[in-house]
């Protein structure tokens, strides 16, 4: 059977190849898609052999949170879901703002005696090294800031053994401000000695510009993404609208307005002229024109009349009528085509299975090159200043 999770925590491509691997490797398990862009698992697996439970344990032994969807078909889940996308992105958008705030004027301080731009006088000469170097450290410290989210995330999933981008960008980052700070320590070293030659290499290999550049432009990406998931729940949501939230039923002789998630097969419902249908149905009394454009985009109204079938969503434009309902809940055509949505954005096409593929040995490839480049510079006599810069 086929059972959809939601996933927490994922981060990156490398987070959803972890999860997709951790539940693949469970017996009874013949299928996983993991969806990253709406933090969804699809598992096609024998309830014989393993468990919810079991599935859930395997994703959370990697260090992420997993957990069945609310059974209910109404608006409040799905409304959830477009609010905590609009607030997600909401927190990513401060923290590009407050990034590029920080990272263009530190860019141009950094890289402006590189491209004979105009600097203030007082950041020019090894005399002001010092106060070069240390306006960079601090242009750089707000942008660390509000971007911690990867360094804490990061530094769990090394802990962990299941490092992901969030691991390379918090070891590149922090890499490249401790070297930072070593290298104004140095300054400071060379200027009370008397020292030029020093105060000059170690003005040229500051890298606070590259800590930031790579967490502002990351974090771009993640707005850019999060705007995403924002437009796949409202499509969804768009969908769910379609269909009334209340239907008029019969019950013991009299009209009742009730919540479409409170009737029941067999129930009969009455639709007056303008109204959507809340549910699947046959007529059972009267005739009337349907306008059934939004399912199947015919766009002249069908008449119908006792004995015809009705489909939830569709709008009744001329006559009254009462029908019998027969799919309620998730078995109604729209919930359906709603389900079928969601599981086309779940699914992957072979080019993306192999980014997956790729993306699981991408971040551990790359620490170990890192560490590799480290080794070898050292190992041929280099100065470990040097092995450092060529690691970051």
């Amino acid at each position: 059977m086929k059972t959809k999770f939601n996933v927490t925590g994922m981060t990156c491509s490398a987070c959803s190849a972890y999860v997709d691997k951790s539940v693949r490797k469970l017996e009874g398990v013949s299928d996983v898609n993991v969806n990253l862009l709406a933090n969804t698992m699809v598992v096609d697996y024998d309830e014989k052999t393993v468990t919810t439970d079991e599935i859930i344990k395997a994703v959370e032994k990697g260090g992420y949170g997993a957990n069945l969807p609310a059974a209910s078909a109404g608006e409040a889940p799905r409304q959830s879901a477009v609010d905590q996308a609009k607030e997600e992105t909401r927190k990513v958008k401060v923290r590009l703002i407050v990034s590029f705030v920080f990272m263009i004027p530190l860019f141009y301080l950094a890289m402006g005696h590189m491209m004979s731009w105009p600097l203030p006088v007082f950041f020019l000469g090894e005399e002001n090294a010092l106060t070069y170097a240390f306006t960079q450290f601090l242009l750089c410290l707000p942008v660390a800031y509000v971007n911690r989210k990867y360094f804490i995330n990061g530094f769990k999933t090394l802990a962990r053994r299941s490092p992901n981008m969030d691991s390379l960008i918090a070891i590149g980052s922090t890499a490249a401000i401790v070297y930072g700070i070593y290298a104004i320590y140095k300054i400071g070293w060379g200027l009370g000695h008397g020292d030029s030659h020093m105060v000059h290499q170690y003005s040229m290999d500051l890298y606070f510009e590259t800590s930031a550049m790579i967490l502002a432009l990351i974090t771009l990406g993640k707005f850019l993404e999060s705007r995403s998931k924002g437009k796949t729940s409202e499509a969804i949501t768009k969908l769910m609208d379609l269909a009334p939230k209340t239907a008029t039923v019969e019950r013991d002789g009299q009209e009742v307005e009730i919540p479409v998630e409170q009737v029941q097969a067999g129930d009969i419902l009455v639709v007056r002229p303008g109204q959507s249908l809340p549910v699947d149905g046959v007529i059972v009394e009267g005739t009337t024109a349907i306008d059934e454009s939004a399912l199947t985009g015919e766009s002249i109204p069908v008449e119908k009349g006792p004995g015809d079938r009705v489909t939830g969503a569709s709008i009744n434009k001329t006559g009254f009528f009462k029908f019998r309902a027969d799919k309620v809940g998730q078995d109604t055509a729209l919930q359906q085509i709603i389900r079928l949505v969601e599981e086309a954005g779940a699914s992957k096409a072979p080019i993306a299975k192999l980014a997956d593929k790729v993306s699981g040995v991408f971040v551990p490839a790359v620490i170990g090159i890192a560490l590799v480049t480290f080794a070898v510079w050292l190992l041929m006599g280099k100065s470990f200043e040097f092995a450092m810069s060529m690691g970051i």
